[in-house]
């Protein structure tokens, strides 16, 4: 099985070009989302260390984004990667058999969830449009983008170890070229 992970900023459209691969994918944040609503466990650690927050099961996104700031976003990632471990690790050996799966982790690299022999690929996109992205989620706050940018590597130091770039501010036309142009090369 060969592992594709895609990095890049928050808002770079990572779960977008996943989702044109057509392989399998491994989506963080959406299995992140399912941990909140149905790990009763990861409910009672992050009540234990947010009872004035954290109240009610599921735990909802707006009650996470009240105690986000650096401190806490630590607290957070500590209680529930390991949940996304596990995930991960099921998906995995779902997936053993496929020739590629993509894994579309925020915080790949920074995790050390990589491993040599995956084909990183950074989506690049431009600040502009990663803002306008951003704000048309409805959930767009500059401070907590700030906390969440502060845990990811720069830029240039994730390209550095990325084997591809997928250019992400141009039409789906094009980057569904350059996928093509990116499967062609792992497969010859």
């Amino acid at each position: 099985m060969i592992r594709i992970g895609l990095v890049g900023k928050i808002g770079s459209g990572k779960t977008f070009v996943g989702k044109l691969f057509k392989f399998p994918i491994f989506n963080a944040d959406e299995e992140v989302k399912n941990i909140y609503k149905e790990n009763k466990q990861c409910f009672k650690k992050l009540n234990k260390k947010f009872p004035k927050f954290i109240k009610s099961f599921p735990v909802s996104k707006s009650e996470i984004k009240q105690i986000l700031n650096k401190k806490n976003i630590k607290i957070i990632s500590k209680i529930t990667h390991p949940y996304v471990r596990l995930k991960l690790k099921k998906f995995l050996k779902k997936n053993i058999n496929k020739k590629y799966v993509v894994l579309d982790i925020p915080l790949l690299i920074e995790n050390k969830l990589y491993k040599k022999t995956d084909i990183l690929i950074y989506v690049n996109t431009s600040k502009k449009l990663i803002d306008k992205r951003l704000k048309k989620r409805g959930s767009y706050n500059k401070n907590i983008l700030k906390i969440l940018e502060s845990h990811q590597l720069k830029k240039d130091k994730k390209i550095k170890l990325c084997n591809f770039i997928i250019e992400n501010s141009l039409s789906k036309n094009n980057i569904l070229k350059q996928i093509k142009k990116i499967k062609k090369e792992l497969n010859d």
